[in-house]
């Protein structure tokens, strides 16, 4: 049988991306499902798909709420009687410079990033002791290592980082595994989504989702961890790369990856450069 045969995953921003993805793998080793999104909508698409290879749950959440989620968490209970697996994977992203935004953005990243996660953590960890179950963090490089133009997503992941690194400890003897999983660039829909500076939606992704992991492969990975109750699983070569150099070369790392982001189109790392060398001039 099957590690996930029978087993209850929660899975928030579970009707897209790598939680929709997730989801479908789980539906195939048919464990049973509970996935939360905003958009019921896309929740109702999501879960008439998965059905058919397993039980499914949709249930409407705003992360945002810390009432959404103890509902979902509640509805999930009602439902299936226990809960082996929280998949804490809602998330938004941002993409301006730190001068330029209006705070609200990075209000909204600490909302959903950090205290989506604590809240769903919050009232599924009774559940989660009882079945000495897993806690994921889905979190990025950016919570080792800040991002330019990214400073509220990479606060919001270091937060999710330290807070799950802390619960770790806490129950180091009591069979709870927690797992912080970094996916690196993975073709989503988080970039299309993400904030501009006045915290409008970009519309259109900066880089070539083409060439990025699959929402598929990422899950894969992911359900490995699980499986073998890793601590941390951080995705692609440059994901490693740049987590292990920062460690010994964080200068160098700095430099680097200042150029790696204003390559970007429209960067706004370029156009601060700009503005700074009309200001030198």
């Amino acid at each position: 049988m099957d590690f996930f045969a029978g087993k209850v995953a929660v899975i928030t921003g579970g009707s897209s991306g790598i939680g929709l993805a997730t989801a479908r793998l789980l539906a195939d080793r048919k464990a049973k499902l509970v996935i939360a999104a905003r958009s019921m909508d896309r929740l109702v698409e999501a879960a008439s798909e998965l059905a058919k290879k397993t039980e499914v749950l949709p249930v409407r959440t705003d992360v945002q709420s810390e009432a959404d989620c103890r509902n979902l968490i509640d509805k999930a209970v009602e439902r299936f009687g226990r809960i082996d697996i929280l998949v804490n994977n809602a998330g938004v992203s941002m993409r301006a410079m730190f001068r330029d935004l209006d705070l609200s953005v990075i209000r909204r990243s600490m909302d959903v990033n950090f205290y989506g996660t604590v809240y769903c953590t919050k009232y599924a960890l009774p559940y989660l002791l009882e079945s000495k179950g897993t806690v994921v963090g889905v979190i990025s490089v950016a919570g080792f290592k800040g991002l330019p133009g990214r400073t509220g997503y990479s606060a919001s992941k270091f937060a999710v980082y330290g807070f799950l690194d802390a619960l770790r400890v806490e129950h180091l003897y009591d069979g709870l595994h927690v797992m912080l999983f970094a996916p690196g660039f993975t073709a989503s829909n988080i970039r299309k989504s993400a904030m501009t500076a006045d915290g409008s939606p970009q519309g259109e992704s900066p880089r070539d989702e083409g060439k990025m992991m699959t929402a598929e492969q990422c899950a894969r990975h992911m359900l490995s961890g699980i499986r073998r109750r890793k601590r941390r699983m951080v995705l692609t070569l440059l994901g490693k790369i740049t987590v292990f150099f920062n460690k010994f070369s964080p200068g160098f790392v700095d430099r680097v990856e200042w150029r790696v982001m204003a390559r970007e189109p429209d960067s706004p790392l370029r156009m601060e450069s700009g503005r700074g060398m009309l200001n030198r001039q």
